[in-house]
This record gives C-alpha cells, structure tokens and sequence, in this order.
C-alpha cells in the first residue's frame, strides 16, 4: 500500500512537474511584451536600407560624374591677351617708333575631332551605373541584415526554448529529491546529482547563447542605428543593443522557385541568362560601355588640335602728330599628330586592354552568381530532406522516447537517468528543428539575391534614372 501510494505521489509530482512547465512557457509567451519597440523581419531590413549611408553617398557620386558630364561636354574658355609690343629701350617712349603699339588679342582652341561629345557620353554612362549600384547594394543590405536578424532570431527562441525545459528539470530534479527521501522508491543520490548537473549545463548553455545574442544584436545595431546619419533621431545604442524581436520567423517567398526546386541542372550558358538581369551585373555593363566609348576617345587623339587667334593692335601719333593706323591680326594654329607610335597608339593600345579587363570582371561575376546558386540550391534541398525528416519522424519518436520513460520511472520500472537524458534528447531536437528552419531562410535570401533582377528592378531604375 505504502509503495502504491509513493507510485501514485510521485505520478502526480510529475504531471504536475510537466503541467507548471507549460503554463510557465505560456505566462512568459504571454507577458513578453514590453515598451521597447518589437523589430519584425521586415522592419529591420527596411529600415537598415533606409539608414544605410552608403546609398547617400553613391547618389553623390553619380551626381558628381552627371555634373562632369555637362562639363566635359563644353569648349575651353577663350583666352585674352593685352601686351605692350615693340617698345623701344632708350627712351621707353610710346610715340617715337612706329612698330611700338599696344596689342589686345583672344584665343579660342578647339577640342580634337568629337572629343566633347565623346567624353560627354562617356561620363554620362558611367553615372547609368550608379543606379543599378544602388540596387545591388540594397539587395545585399537584405542579405547582410537578414541574415542578421534570423541570427538573433535563432538564439533568442534557442533561448525560450531552454527556459522552458529549465523548469521542467527543476520539477523533475523536485521529484527525484522527494522520492530519495520517502527511501521507498529505486531513486538513488546519483539520480539527484545527475539532475543538478543537467540544470547547470542549461545555465551554461544559456550563457553561451546570451553571449551570442549580444553579439548578433550588436552587429545588427549598426544597420538600425540613425547616429551619423542626416536624419539623425539620436537613438540610444544601449537600447538598440537591448532590442526585442519578433518572435514570429518570416516565411520568405522564394523569387524563381521552379528552377530552385527543378531536379535538372540546367546548363552553364542557360543559367547565365537568369543572371544576365542582375543589377551587379548590368553595372558592369554599363562599366564596359563606358570603356568602349574611352576607346572612341583615345582614337581622338589623332586629329589635330585647332586655335584661333585674333589681336588689336594701338598704334599712338608719330612725334609729328602725324597719325598712324592701327594693326589687326588674326591666325589659325593646329598641331601636326605626326609621331604617334609612342603616344596616341599607346593611347589606344591601352584603352583597349581596359574594356577587356572590365569584361573579365564581368565573366568572374557570373561565375561567382552561378556558384553560389548551386551551392545555395544543393543546401536548400538537402535542407529541405532534413526538415522533412525531423517533423515526419524525428521530432515524434524523441517525443514518444521521452513520454515512454517517463512513463517507465512513474511506474518504477525506468531509470530516473533515461529520463533526464530523454528530455535532452527532445531539447536538442527541439533545437535543431529551429536551426534547420533559421538555415532555411537563410538560403533563401542568399538565392532570392540571385534572382533579384528577375523582380521589377530594371523598371524602377530606368524610373529613376
């Protein structure tokens, strides 16, 4: 009778164990919220794209280069003269010869050829490619601060998740003392220590994991912070540092799920299409453009530079007061590009070999788009087994283990070990089930940024533009 009633006292510690543990979960789910502001998904990448300064300063670069272009595409401004001519040394007397005069004159040069207009169009595709530079930045901006964020997500739920269990080994480790007390159940001083010892490598684990809240929160503060920025709200660091997340893990969209998740591999020159609209890869572009037009440039160089020049010559009376006419001049000077193999083909030579160098940068650009998607597309679906694998299987059989022996020690048939270690067992399960959805967004990004020409982006940059 005694050991019956010790069985049904330490039954219904237990369920009360389990029973505390879950309202706990749900009273601390429930009065979370707090006065600090809740960053979503969304909200932080939005927001690290508004505040990013990098955009600023690159709208005034291209704005700079827009203004060289205009500049680039005017003539030289004339020159003006004024010079005393043929004044005569022994008496410095404007009057006495009649070569002496006083001369006004302009000069005007004129470029080589199309040299204006080419570097006018030169500079002006360059600043094209800010735009599209701008893009790519925000699409990384995404990536970066995304990534970021799922981070902190995952330690912060790791974190939930050990609280909870926490106390459900409290409850347990409760249980295990009133049993080695009563001295009538198999619950020995081992199974006491055994249960501390797991407590206190949950209070590591959980130091561990604020270490890295701390750290993914901080990185992540700089790209939420407005300090230094025009608009600057002088937001606190420490409160940024403190921030809250949702607790919700974003669900992304994935731009070009049909090829991600096609079982064919399509081929080397069809892929590079679906790059070929990346906003990284439609600067170089422009970039090579702007080469090919310095080549135009370059071959200038072989048409010869004009001047025109104009003088007024003042000539005074003669010591008779006889008067003397005045002199006009004009001429036309121009330069001879005759020794041009050390010069001008140079000039040329070399213009050259830069639009194949930016070529090359465009060919290790798709190269590097193209491995990152099979390495992003070969994780996602080996991924994609893993999730599915924990939810079909996994996750119910650790779930079935721990109530099996639980079951097993409430009826003094089981270990009290067994049942600490089948509880772990279902946390850590528990834990890499959240891993593998935080690493399946995260792949995600990695391929949406891809595929980010495939959006709209094209058209709002032509709008922009």
């Amino acid at each position: 009778m005694i050991l019956d009633k010790l069985r049904h006292t330490k039954k219904n510690l237990v369920a009360s164990a389990i029973t505390l543990s879950l309202l706990l979960a749900f009273s601390q789910t429930s009065h979370s919220a707090n006065h600090e502001r809740v960053w979503s998904f969304t909200s932080a990448v939005k927001t690290a794209q508004i505040n990013d300064p990098w955009l600023t300063g690159n709208k005034h670069q291209q704005q700079a280069v827009e203004a060289l272009s205009h500049a680039a595409g005017t003539m030289s401004d004339p020159k003006m003269s004024i010079s005393l001519a043929n004044l005569p040394t022994d008496g410095f007397d404007f009057s006495q010869e009649g070569m002496t005069q006083l001369k006004v004159g302009i000069t005007q040069m004129f470029p080589r050829g199309d040299t204006l207009a080419i570097k006018n169009q030169q500079l002006r595709i360059e600043s094209e490619a800010y735009p599209f530079q701008r893009a790519d930045r925000e699409a990384k901006v995404a990536v970066t601060v995304g990534s970021l964020w799922l981070d902190a997500y995952r330690v912060q739920q790791s974190i939930a998740l050990i609280e909870k269990n926490r106390s459900l080994f409290e409850q347990l480790a409760d249980v295990a003392q009133a049993s080695y007390s009563s001295t009538l159940g198999k619950t020995r001083q081992q199974d006491i220590v055994r249960a501390q010892l797991e407590l206190t490598r949950l209070d590591d684990r959980l130091d561990i994991l604020a270490q890295q809240q701390n750290a993914y929160l901080g990185m992540l503060s700089q790209w939420l912070s407005t300090a230094f920025t025009v608009n600057n709200k002088q937001d606190a660091i420490s409160q940024l540092h403190n921030m809250q997340l949702a607790k919700e893990l974003p669900q992304l969209d994935l731009f070009n799920n049909k090829l991600v998740y096609s079982k064919t591999w399509l081929s080397v020159e069809v892929l590079a299409k679906h790059f070929a609209n990346h906003p990284a890869v439609f600067a170089i572009d422009k970039k090579i453009s702007a080469t090919k037009t310095g080549i135009n440039l370059a071959e200038q160089q072989f048409q010869p530079e004009w001047g025109v020049n104009a003088s007024y010559g003042y000539r005074d009376d003669d010591p008779m007061g006889n008067s003397r006419a005045d002199f006009f001049s004009v001429g036309v000077t121009f330069d001879l590009p005759l020794f041009t193999e050390n010069r001008q083909d140079m000039a040329v030579k070399s213009a050259i070999s830069k639009t194949e160098a930016v070529k090359t940068e465009k060919i290790l650009l798709l190269r590097q788009l193209l491995g990152a998607y099979s390495s992003a597309k070969g994780r996602l679906l080996r991924l994609e087994e893993r999730k599915s694998l924990y939810k079909m299987r996994l996750l119910p059989q650790v779930h079935d283990q721990a109530e099996a022996s639980l079951t097993a020690y409430t009826n003094d048939d089981g270990d009290f070990a067994e049942v600490v270690r089948s509880r772990i067992a279902v946390l850590n399960a528990q834990i890499d089930d959240l891993v593998i959805q935080v690493a399946e967004q995260k792949i995600i990004l990695e391929l949406n940024y891809l595929f980010v020409g495939s959006l709209s982006t094209t058209n709002r940059i032509a709008g922009e533009k």
